[in-house]
């Protein structure tokens, strides 16, 4: 019997840049990479879908670009910029999604022009994902505006949106062909989403890098005291630590492991379990405390550290307790993220849990009673902080 094989490699780059100003006329930056990008033969157009909070918060933010572009007319600006909504429910209703690809019909966007996507990571979730199906491909920016999203989903290789009820359950592994990481976004961001994006620079730090981890634990007051030196420093080692594992051995997930995704399993069904009203970098801190006292209680984690990591996140202004976390009995809603998170990958469950700060262990078996120990404990710990 006759067949053919054939085995080839995709070579994926892309560089995150850090900049003050992103659309200021003296800042050339962004020309820079459209001019480096291209070839002066094609025609190349860039259409910009926004966050419509970013756009509330910077009401001169559109004007700003549609200057820069009347300066740096390296690619045909598209001027009417798309506004969508913000936060999860831009990845909840598919019409946000059909928004964009209409767009891409409407102004004949093809794979040699540009999606441009600015706003916090759901905004750029949804873009990503529309910019990866049409055409089959249409070459994606993204211009994270929050904590979370350029310390993480940001620059990253995923996209997607949500369905059946479920996180991510449409998407992509398609990486941007830049990121560019402006400071002066964060400036207008509320207290709340300030510290909301820091839960996963302890997440990438307690897997990856324990020195980091410690100068998260020493800074916490000032990062809460919203000092920009010492948060511009959390985000860049927090991107560099997310890069790095990018380009590690499995950047598109085929296997069952999900090495980043520390603290996570219960967090996403949390949001859901919340009606979102846990913001997602709130539901990964809760999530970072509930496997954290679990690999204490299963006999991973020292006291000791365990004790580091939960205080640590409570110095940085998080809960690490929900009524919705706590596991009464056997079917409790939670438990179903589990089945969930086995689910979106495939395979058999593949948890990580930690051994060490800087140091963690994947398993594939949860144990209900040690789970519903810690999460009794950290509600009495939440309890006892509120009085």
């Amino acid at each position: 019997m006759k067949h053919l094989s054939q085995s080839f490699t995709v070579k994926f780059e892309y560089q995150v840049y850090f900049t003050t100003g992103i659309f200021n006329i003296t800042n050339t930056l962004f020309n820079d990479f459209l001019l480096s990008a291209g070839t002066p033969a094609s025609l190349r157009k860039i259409l910009f879908v926004a966050d419509k909070g970013v756009i509330d918060a910077h009401p001169n933010l559109i004007n700003e670009i549609k200057n820069y572009f009347s300066i740096y007319p390296t690619v045909q600006l598209i001027p009417d910029v798309l506004i969508v909504t913000g936060g999860e429910d831009v990845k909840n209703d598919v019409a946000h999604f059909n928004q964009v690809v209409e767009a891409v019909n409407t102004y004949g966007i093809d794979r040699h022009s540009y999606i441009a996507a600015i706003g916090g990571g759901s905004v750029l979730d949804m873009v990503g994902y529309a910019a990866a199906v049409s055409h089959r491909g249409i070459k994606h920016i993204r211009i994270p505006t929050t904590v979370l999203s350029q310390n993480d989903s940001g620059i990253g290789v995923k996209n997607g949106i949500n369905f059946f009820s479920k996180k991510n359950f449409l998407g992509t592994f398609m990486p941007p062909v830049a990121v560019f990481n402006d400071e002066k976004f964060l400036e207008t961001l509320s207290d709340r989403d300030w510290c909301s994006g820091m839960s996963e620079a302890v997440k990438v730090a307690l897997l990856k890098d324990a020195e980091f981890f410690n100068w998260i634990e020493h800074n916490a007051g000032v990062l809460v005291q919203r000092d920009r030196v010492t948060m511009n420093y959390l985000v860049w080692k927090c991107a560099q630590l997310h890069m790095e594992h990018i380009a590690g051995t499995d950047p598109f997930e085929s296997g069952s492991s999900r090495p980043l995704d520390f603290g996570h399993w219960s967090a996403h069904k949390l949001e859901y379990l919340s009606n979102f009203e846990v913001r997602h970098g709130e539901a990964v801190a809760m999530g970072i405390a509930l496997d954290t006292v679990y690999s204490e209680l299963s006999g991973r984690l020292t006291a000791a550290d365990s004790k580091r990591i939960v205080q640590t996140l409570l110095n940085l202004g998080f809960d690490v307790s929900h009524p919705l976390l706590q596991v009464d009995k056997e079917d409790s809603p939670i438990l179903a993220g589990l089945e969930e998170f086995r689910e979106h990958l495939g395979g058999q469950l593949t948890i990580m849990l930690l051994n060490s700060i800087g140091e963690g262990e994947e398993v594939h078996e949860i144990d209900a009673g040690l789970l519903k120990q810690a999460a009794k404990k950290l509600g009495e710990l939440q309890q006892h902080q509120l009085q």
